[in-house]
């Protein structure tokens, strides 16, 4: 399988690829693009969870303790005395850290449920309902977060079929086929729990009507297509590639030159985003 730095590095790849189009298509402000694209790079390596001593799988458990350590710190604020209080966020960061991670991973094996489709679509759906009420994104954004999140997953899935191939040898290794699975044969009892947590998922997600009426916004994506490429293909970043040669001693002496701030471009402005509510007026 490929290890963590070439699934965070593809991962990357894959998520800024889509962050690029979102942004010339004016899908989502920018600023919470990178929201949305951090869920595409947690895709990426969200996978390995079930690998017990992966950088994925201590990152998750330790991040998922301090939020619901957190989360019983805050919710029993003034019930109790300080020591209390302190041992019961204390008591909940262990017990998320290391004994619900230790009983996850007894009831799971790597390529197991974890490395199929129905984990991909659970996490995208439990990704757009933590960016709704967690984080109060609106539901377009929530939603897009969880496109990236799905993306960023089936990209782990496939990166590891891909390294299932020995090119080399010319050969296909044991491993072929366990890492891009609709859902996991061997064990039907973890497709089960895993098809149930993913209607349970479903019922708390957010409206999809502005998600998708944005998404399918023939305006968007005419403008996308127009802007695909250069509107002339012969002139990139304002210069003649025809000429390139000629421009090289040009460029020279504009790089020893005090740089004056263009003025903003009037055509296309990045506004709202077609997933996003216009703001009203005040």
């Amino acid at each position: 399988m490929a290890n963590f730095t070439t699934h965070i590095a593809v991962g990357t790849l894959v998520s800024g690829a889509l962050a690029t189009v979102t942004l010339a298509a004016d899908v989502v402000h920018p600023e919470n693009l990178i929201a949305v694209t951090m869920a595409g790079v947690l895709g990426s390596v969200l996978p390995d969870i079930d690998l017990k001593d992966s950088r994925p799988s201590r990152a998750f458990f330790g991040g998922l303790a301090v939020f619901f350590s957190f989360v019983a710190l805050f919710t029993t604020a003034g019930k109790y005395s300080i020591a209390e209080m302190m041992l019961l966020w204390l008591g909940t960061l262990l017990f998320v850290r290391y004994v619900v991670k230790w009983i996850f991973h007894q009831m799971s094996y790597h390529r197991g449920i974890w490395h199929s489709w129905l984990a991909a679509f659970f996490c995208a759906l439990a990704t757009a309902a933590f960016y709704y009420w967690v984080l109060k994104r609106n539901d377009g954004v929530a939603w897009l977060a969880g496109g990236f999140m799905l993306a960023g997953y089936l990209t782990h899935l496939v990166l590891d079929e891909i390294y299932s191939v020995d090119i080399m040898d010319t050969r296909i290794k044991a491993s072929f086929g366990t890492a891009l699975k609709v859902l996991d044969m061997k064990h039907p009892g973890h497709s089960i729990a895993m098809a149930a947590a993913v209607a349970l998922a479903y019922l708390v997600t957010p409206p999809t009507r502005t998600f998708v009426e944005g998404m399918s916004s023939k305006p968007m994506w005419s403008s996308l297509q127009s802007r695909a490429l250069p509107a002339n293909q012969n002139v990139w970043f304002g210069y003649d590639i025809r000429n390139i040669g000629n421009s090289i001693p040009a460029l020279a002496k504009r790089a020893n030159t005090a740089i004056v701030p263009a003025a903003a471009p009037q055509g296309n402005p990045i506004s709202t985003g077609t997933v996003e509510p216009k703001a009203k007026p005040e």
